[in-house]
């Protein structure tokens, strides 16, 4: 569970070190209409890295009551964040 938490963690930090390169640069559009009015100001870092550690935070209380769905929702959460950076990164070959 450590180690997915960890990994979650840092797809979690890349992708919003990559979208705030991207926006920054002109390179893409955010898609998430929560995230648009703050996604090129600096306190956007500030707000992934806070809601990554939340995040796990939650993630490592369920597992302590509930082992077998915290591992199943945070694998599912590696996924979909593993996808979405592979993503963004794939944004840099097609500029």
């Amino acid at each position: 569970m450590k180690y997915l938490l960890s990994l979650l963690a840092g797809f979690e930090i890349s992708d919003g070190l990559l979208t705030y390169f991207l926006i920054r640069h002109g390179l893409a559009r955010e898609g998430n209409p929560f995230l648009l009015p703050i996604v090129g100001e600096d306190n956007f870092l500030v707000l992934k890295l806070v809601a990554a550690i939340l995040c796990v935070l939650i993630l490592w209380d369920i597992f302590k009551r509930s082992p077998k769905l915290a591992l199943i929702s945070t694998s599912c959460f590696v996924v979909l964040y593993g996808i979405i950076v592979i993503w963004n990164l794939g944004l840099f070959f097609v500029r």
